[in-house]
């Protein structure tokens, strides 16, 4: 079993400390299926990544702010779930954060 509220909290010391400025780690991972506890300290950012073809973040602690590269921006905060965008996107700590990232891998996204 995980503890998802000491996961967070530990993985923001550690984002603090980091000279990357951030922390992540697999907490599971079951073929397609995976969830990353990530935390990024207030002003840290993920750059613009591809998105994976299914995932949703939840915010665990603090706030963050998904800005896809058409300029759309979905604001996020503790204890709300959102599907991930199929756009690339970055991510960007509006406060200290830490979140789980749950992902779906090796499977195409069916077209619109």
């Amino acid at each position: 079993m995980v503890d998802l509220n000491e996961l967070a909290y530990s993985h923001l010391q550690a984002a603090r400390e980091s000279e990357h400025g951030r922390s992540a780690e697999l907490v599971a991972h079951d073929h397609e299926l995976r969830q990353t506890i990530l935390a990024l300290p207030e002003g840290g950012r993920l750059p613009e990544h591809n998105s994976p073809p299914a995932g949703s973040i939840q915010v665990l602690v603090g706030r963050l702010r998904v800005e896809t590269e058409d300029g759309e921006l979905q604001e996020i905060g503790e204890n709300e779930l959102r599907v991930l965008t199929p756009q690339r996107h970055s991510v960007l700590a509006l406060e200290d954060a830490a979140f789980l990232l749950t992902t779906v891998t090796g499977v195409d996204r069916e077209s619109d």
